[in-house]
């Protein structure tokens, strides 16, 4: 009896566990959720005309990147949070493991003024030229000196 009784009280404790287990699991999946809802997608403009529309609009320079900016002339698909934009390198800038360094750098960086709100507009397409001097910047001063940027773009006062 006493093995059956023990038994018993592994399968109350493993059911109370599990019970404990999906609630947990139902608790985080109601925050991953949420997060979705706040997360952005980068998409990259593909098309040469894209390109060239964008091109000719607004411009802001830095020493480390340049930003052009035009508003949003893509046809928007249900994605709302959709954040056009693209990172371009020059070949005369170092080889492609520089080019490819500056573009990962100046995309975590956008990826991180995304979640500070009101920094980077949705319902604009950008396009974002590295300079060789930023495979050489410190992230947090191009941080900075991007965030500048774009708040210079919307017209407020630093």
């Amino acid at each position: 009896m006493s093995e059956k009784e023990g038994m018993v009280l592994d399968l109350g404790c493993q059911l109370r566990l599990e019970e404990n287990f999906w609630q947990e699991e139902d608790q985080r999946e109601g925050k991953d959720s949420q997060l979705k809802q706040v997360m952005t997608k980068l998409e990259s403009l593909k098309k040469n005309k894209d390109f060239q529309i964008v091109l000719k609009k607004r411009v802001i320079n830095s020493d480390c990147f340049t930003i052009y900016r035009a508003k949003n002339f893509i046809k928007k698909t249900n994605e709302n949070n959709k954040l056009y934009i693209s990172f371009v390198m020059r070949k005369k800038i170092g080889n492609a493991v520089t080019r490819n360094r500056v573009k990962r750098k100046l995309k975590s960086i956008v990826q991180k003024l995304l979640k500070m709100k009101n920094l980077v507009n949705l319902n604009y397409t950008y396009v974002i030229f590295g300079k060789e001097k930023a495979y050489n910047e410190k992230h947090d001063s191009l941080l900075e000196e991007m965030k500048k940027s774009f708040k210079r773009m919307d017209g407020i006062k630093l």
